[in-house]
């Protein structure tokens, strides 16, 4: 069993920090044609991991922001491109699920 087969979509939502990001999880879930389900889970994974890579960065950037000063070398924001990644998808139309 690899580190990926340990991948549950249950601890893909629990990973993600904030609930758009979830709920866009659980709408590719449901609103994607089995065929492709692999490939979109396998993107949720890849951002998921990369977050989970981050965490010690995050931590410490939130330690540094609650003291009120400037961030040192925040770097450049990557959330736009994780949620590319996952397959965000901002066009989705309600009701394009199975019924």
């Amino acid at each position: 069993m690899t580190a990926r087969d340990a991948w549950t979509v249950d601890r893909l939502h629990h990973a993600l920090p904030h609930s758009a990001s979830r709920q866009q999880l659980l709408a590719d879930v449901n609103l994607t044609p089995l065929a492709e389900l692999p490939a979109v889970l396998d993107r949720w994974t890849k951002a998921a991991e990369t977050l989970q890579a981050a965490d010690g960065r995050i931590a410490a950037a939130r330690a540094q922001a609650a003291t009120g000063k400037p961030l040192e070398d925040a770097g450049a924001d990557h959330t736009a491109d994780i949620q590319h990644d996952a397959g965000h998808r901002g066009d989705r139309q309600p009701g394009r699920g199975a019924a």
